[in-house]
């Protein structure tokens, strides 16, 4: 039986109360809740009628009526023709009010706000903030900047802004307050503070705005009593959840307004207002700051899209430098975890483990190759990944001791596996409020105190995180080049080269004598010559030439046409057969393999500069497949006579 240490019970336990407060949220009604927010008047108008048959309680007295009746031309004509969500300033009801027209809904729905005397003026700000935030590229300091100006804009005690972490809990990454708040800038809340059904609301509608804590909200009245209850999920004034206004007055707010931050569809993050007293923004102020919001999740894609392709850039070239060296006849397994440099370089963990061809060698620091061997020979042919192995697979635990993190991908052939385990890393996770049953009235109900409590978590190995695709494109590699190491292996006396994977010699005489038979017209012959490619193997080792020439082979083959036809004659010596070239196009061709060869080549932690020599000769009439390459072999060396690093004809 598992030994469950105190700590780990308790989260345990906090760990099952968070499921059933997400399973309880769930059932809640928040698009449906049947009454709205005290400040504000609701109307539900049958179109085809234009009667209201749809009204809050302090409205009651219109139910029944034609828009004609409410003696009101300028709402009339709004709801008629308004735009969609813009509000428009009607008097109603003798004071000045915010009309927003909900198109689409059914009853149309029609919300009032009385205006908001001194804050129309302040959305100008919103314009200068988001000009001031654009030039920003720093995720950090973009969300503290756009936090900061808010705060100045609305006037709130606090603004927040929160991201959401891919297992649904949160982390509160700015915090901008008052001097008298208690300070949440780094702590983490849990998924059911805000559940899964309110973030979805943000995909649709961008704000939200609870005006008064204590407010017990107005009944929405209907005329048609067997009717759905109205979805108000697009409305301003929806009335919220009691559990989630006991857990704000916990919290010492008032009152709260809220801006999503949306990327391609998807809740990252929000900004929240809140303050200690009740305060309302008025609609435009909080379209303008909607704009702002947008501007913001902008501006983190941007950043997060140009991090995973620098981080993807980098990791891509990490795995080459390790790969590269399996297309030469060095042994798979001294290459990846044998030598000075092993798949470790490539991926952070404590240790790695090979099992190829029935054997298994492992690299850094890894417990028993035995015990790893009897997992693996457990696990289904598909990638495995934990970074809590205690917690989520006690069984292999056991057979490894001091891993909890363990990453596995399968290789070419049936029980090959590559491996990555990462020991046990003692997490402290700061929260917003102490998450256990002592800290609520009972299991489901909100948190009491908001100071930041502490959680130890054991049991756990850093995080595996982007390393993880990391992983499997490193599986997928080796398979992938183990799969050409192979084929070439097999055609090595044939047709192909078993470094570069190109074409070989015999292959080449074989396509040309095909070619000169058929008299296929225009066909050109390049010959390159790498120049002083013996100083290359006697510097850096004939590995890291192997390497440059696999490079070599990959550049001609880029630079060259989806016709030509690129060829390994052999050494440091490559060919390239092109159709339907004269000598100008020819030369051409063999002027963009030079000149692919120019930037220096990556191997290992250094770079190797090289140059090529090329030398072009056409197929004139009845030329022998040994006379077309004679006559490019000698144009290459008139090549090298005139200076190197050029092409002859």
């Amino acid at each position: 039986m598992e030994d469950i240490s105190p700590a780990r019970e308790d989260e345990r336990d906090w760990q099952i109360d968070e499921q059933r407060r997400l399973e309880l949220c769930a059932t809640e009604p928040i698009r449906t809740p049947g009454r709205i927010q005290g400040h504000g008047t609701l109307l539900g108008i049958d179109e085809p009628t234009q009667t209201v048959v749809l009204a809050s309680e302090n409205a009651d007295r219109w139910l029944g009526q034609r828009l004609r009746d409410l003696g009101n031309d300028t709402l009339t004509w709004t709801v008629l023709h308004g735009a969609a969500v813009d509000p428009v300033r009607v008097e109603f009801d003798g004071q000045m009010q915010d009309v927003i027209v909900h198109r689409g809904t059914e009853p149309l729905l029609v919300e009032l706000e009385p205006i908001v005397p001194g804050l129309e003026y302040v959305r100008t700000g919103v314009v200068t903030a988001i000009q001031d935030l654009a030039p920003l590229t720093d995720a950090d300091e973009l969300r503290t900047f756009a936090a900061r100006r808010l705060k100045e804009i609305t006037g709130f005690d606090r603004v927040m802004c929160y991201h959401f972490h891919p297992d649904g809990h949160g982390e509160i990454v700015a915090d901008e307050r008052e001097p008298d708040m208690e300070p949440y800038l780094g702590l983490h809340f849990p998924a059911s503070d805000i559940p899964s059904q309110a973030r979805a609301l943000y995909i649709e509608k961008r704000s939200r705005a609870i005006v008064d804590t204590d407010d017990p909200g107005l009944a929405v009245l209907s005329l048609l009593p067997e009717a759905p209850i109205a979805d108000l999920g697009l409305t301003e004034l929806r009335a919220v959840s009691p559990h989630h206004l006991q857990f704000m007055r916990n919290m010492g707010q008032a009152s709260t307004v809220s801006f999503g931050l949306v990327i391609q569809d998807e809740l990252v993050g929000l900004f929240t207002c809140a303050h200690r007293t009740v305060r309302r923004l008025p609609p435009l102020l909080r379209r303008s700051i909607e704009v702002l919001a947008s501007q913001v999740a902008m501006q983190l894609a941007s950043a997060n899209e140009i991090k995973r392709l620098r981080r993807q850039l980098e990791a891509r070239e990490r795995r080459a430098s390790i790969v590269a060296p399996l297309y030469g006849r060095g042994v798979p397994a001294e290459i990846l975890v044998g030598g000075v440099k092993t798949v470790l370089d490539v991926i952070p963990a404590d240790g790695a483990y090979l099992r190829i061809g029935g054997s298994i060698h492992s690299a850094g620091t890894a417990p028993s190759e035995r015990s790893m061997s009897r997992i693996l020979d457990e696990l289904p042919p598909a990638p495995f990944v934990s970074d809590s192995l205690p917690l989520e697979h006690p069984e292999f635990a056991v057979e490894l001791p001091g891993v909890a993190g363990l990453a596995a991908v399968p290789l070419l052939e049936d029980g090959d596996w590559l491996v990555f385990v990462r020991g046990e890393v003692a997490q402290e996770v700061a929260w917003l409020g102490d998450q256990g049953a002592a800290n609520r009235e009972h299991a489901l109900s909100p948190r009491r105190s908001f100071s930041a409590w502490r959680e130890s978590a054991t049991g756990r190995s850093a995080p595996w995180g982007p390393h993880l695709e990391d992983i499997l494109e490193l599986g997928e590699d080796i398979r992938s080049t183990l799969a050409q190491r192979a084929q070439a292996e097999l055609a090595e006396l044939a047709w192909r080269d078993a470094l570069t994977g190109l074409h070989n010699r015999r292959f080449l005489q074989d396509r040309l004598d095909e070619l000169l038979a058929e008299e296929v017209v225009g066909v050109g012959v390049v010959f390159i010559d790498l120049d002083g490619f013996k100083l290359v193997n006697d510097t850096h080792g004939h590995e890291a030439g192997d390497a440059v020439l696999v490079a070599v082979g990959q550049r001609l083959t880029a630079s060259a046409r989806s016709s030509d036809l690129v060829v390994r004659w052999g050494g440091d010596e490559f060919v390239i057969v092109c159709l339907g070239v004269d000598d100008e196009r020819a030369h051409d061709v063999a002027a963009r393999a030079i000149a692919s060869l120019e930037a220096p080549i990556a191997v290992e932690s250094q770079t190797v500069a090289i140059t090529a020599s090329a030398g072009v000769a056409t197929a004139g009439a009845r030329i022998t497949t040994t006379e077309l390459l004679d006559a490019a072999d000698s144009a290459m060396y008139r090549a090298k006579r005139a200076g190197k690093g050029r092409v002859s004809g």
